[in-house]
């Protein structure tokens, strides 16, 4: 009996693509989860973790910085330091980002399923009811990860920004951590924190909302989830309209979310002598660049932001079923 149903909800799943994404939290094998997942985020960070240098040093640049668009910092950075230069504050970010996931995808998965519960009386057609249900979880994870986040981002960007335009130097990590307390105590780590709840939620929001929803509508366009539904979609097929929705996905989030994320970089990277509000850091930007300079770094945020979600959400989703499959292979055992 137990061996028929989960071959049912395996074929069941096969079939509707859309459950290629709603997994069930309760079918996932934690450990596999966790311990592969863990090997997937640091490959990604890895490869993708130079854009988040760029993208910080063109956020903090002043009116006077030589360096105006990304292939200068690129060159400015290999110039000065090499390859080594484009993974500054690497080590601090790598340290941080194993439990910032765990923390985040545990709050996620959990948070969707009950999201999905709830709104499930709405009777919402499908595309919309995958954009409320992703938008909360989103919104969620990223709220419970911020603890972890905020200090690896301050500590991660004062070290990506150090010497340039300005900023002071420093010999690692712990010196970051030791100067901030110093001056400003624990709190100092967790600068620019409301901002960033304030950045990072309604980003993350935008993003799986963008994500769930842009899917759906992809699949309908194939002719899946009609009445003259198609074969089964192929493995490829599956992962090219994943890989699509993780772009959509990241472009309508970096497009809404990039002012913040540009006034929360540079409160974060300030020293203590040149302390400011929010308002004087908006203030500075309008008077040096105009409004577009609320929309710096747009250009590597966008891109960061699509291959890193494109491929974590491949890493995702991958991670998922192979902790799902893994499980059921444990029940026809």
């Amino acid at each position: 009996m137990e061996a028929s149903t989960a071959t049912t909800t395996t074929t069941s799943a096969r079939a509707q693509p859309f459950g290629q994404t709603e997994i069930n939290w309760d079918k996932l094998d934690k450990t596999k989860f966790y311990v592969v997942g863990a090997g997937i985020f640091t490959g990604v960070t890895v490869a993708l973790y130079p854009m988040s240098v760029i993208k910080t040093r063109l956020q903090v640049a002043t009116k006077d910085t030589v360096e105006k668009n990304a292939f200068s910092v690129i060159r400015g950075l290999l110039k000065s330091d090499g390859i080594p230069g484009l993974y500054r504050g690497f080590g601090t970010v790598i340290t941080g980002a194993i439990p910032a996931r765990i923390i985040f995808l545990t709050a996620l998965e959990t948070t969707k399923v009950a999201a999905f519960k709830m709104i499930e009386p709405l009777n919402l057609s499908e595309a919309p009811q995958a954009a409320v249900a992703n938008g909360i979880a989103g919104m969620t994870s990223s709220l419970f990860s911020q603890s972890v986040f905020v200090p690896i981002d301050v500590v991660s960007q004062k070290l990506m920004v150090q010497g340039y335009s300005g900023h002071e130097r420093y010999k690692g990590g712990i010196d970051v951590v030791r100067k901030i307390v110093r001056s400003d105590g624990i709190r100092g780590l967790y600068r620019g924190f409301g901002l960033s709840v304030m950045t990072y939620s309604p980003s993350s929001a935008v993003w799986w909302a963008s994500y769930g929803s842009s899917q759906r509508i992809i699949w309908r366009f194939l002719g899946y989830g009609t009445d003259a539904e198609p074969a089964a979609p192929s493995d490829s097929k599956i992962v090219a309209v994943q890989a699509s929705g993780g772009i959509i996905a990241g472009a309508t989030a970096s497009c809404i979310t990039t002012p913040l994320d540009t006034i929360k970089t540079r409160l974060q990277v300030m020293g203590h002598e040149r302390k400011s509000t929010a308002r004087q850091v908006v203030k500075t930007l309008v008077k040096d660049d105009g409004w577009t300079g609320l929309y710096k770094g747009l250009g590597p945020r966008f891109v960061s932001m699509s291959a890193w979600g494109t491929s974590m959400i491949l890493a995702y989703e991958y991670l998922s079923m192979y902790s799902c499959s893994y499980s059921i292979s444990r029940v026809l055992m």
